[in-house]
């Protein structure tokens, strides 16, 4: 235990846990617009169970140090890009996410209000489901990180959980303020979008560095903000089909 009294582990471990944080902002966005789509009284239940899932899923990707590094062994080559197991999760995670991305975007501005034929249960699993593939697809950036910042197992692992209490405090506020406003809404959307896109290009070896992803997204919510400042208009209704809720004690 003396490296708790190395002040480069802490400084490891602030480093670390800060960095977890901004590369769980995209899993934050995703979370809050698919619990968005369950009754308010299940949303916080949600919510909680996706963010401790991205948590479980992080700390036991690194107990399997070995298994991860075999996901960059090439598979095939195509195009001349060797394609690996990590190449191939993160292509396929940036393909589910686009599609994600834009079936959302058309169900908020096209899609309608009506009752949905599913049961509670049944969307309540599929959305767990979808921010569990998702959480896989995301944990990969940042355990990759965290492997290359610190040599202690128990430093990255308390970085993770420390990453995940403070998503904990913060996305039920992050997601009732993208509820409020369906410009932010579109944002967050588009920016899943772009996130997407980073995926795929990473899969391919074509790296898009996340920091301008994060910046014209920060630039973009700003500017929005001091719209909604400043002009103070009545926003418009998104549509959000309503779920069947005669089976909510299934839940």
């Amino acid at each position: 235990m003396e490296w708790l009294a190395n002040p480069q582990v802490w400084m490891a471990l602030v480093t670390l846990s800060a960095l977890e944080i901004v590369l769980g902002i995209d899993n934050i966005i995703f979370i809050s617009i698919q619990v968005s789509k369950l009754p308010v009284h299940l949303q916080d239940k949600a919510r909680r169970i996706g963010l401790l899932l991205a948590m479980f899923i992080r700390i036991g990707l690194l107990f399997s140090l070995t298994w991860l590094m075999g996901l960059t062994v090439p598979l095939f080559t195509v195009v001349g890009n060797e394609i690996s197991g990590r190449d191939l999760i993160l292509i396929i995670g940036g393909l589910f996410l686009i599609w994600k991305s834009t079936m959302e975007i058309h169900e908020k501005l096209e899609g309608g209000d009506e009752i949905s034929p599913n049961s509670v249960g049944t969307t309540f699993g599929s959305v767990i489901f979808q921010i569990l593939l998702l959480d896989i697809v995301f944990s990969l950036d940042s355990i990759i990180t965290a492997l290359g910042m610190a040599e202690q197992l128990s430093v990255m692992i308390a970085a993770i959980i420390i990453a995940v209490i403070f998503m904990m405090l913060f996305s039920a506020p992050i997601s009732s303020f993208v509820e409020r406003h369906p410009t932010i809404k579109m944002l967050a959307l588009s920016f899943l979008l772009l996130i997407g896109v980073v995926l795929i290009g990473d899969g391919l070896d074509m790296h898009i560095p996340k920091g301008y992803i994060y910046f014209a997204m920060a630039f973009s919510v700003i500017v929005e903000m001091l719209n909604l400042k400043l002009r103070g208009s009545k926003p418009v209704k998104l549509h959000q089909p309503h779920l069947d809720e005669s089976n909510d004690d299934k839940i």
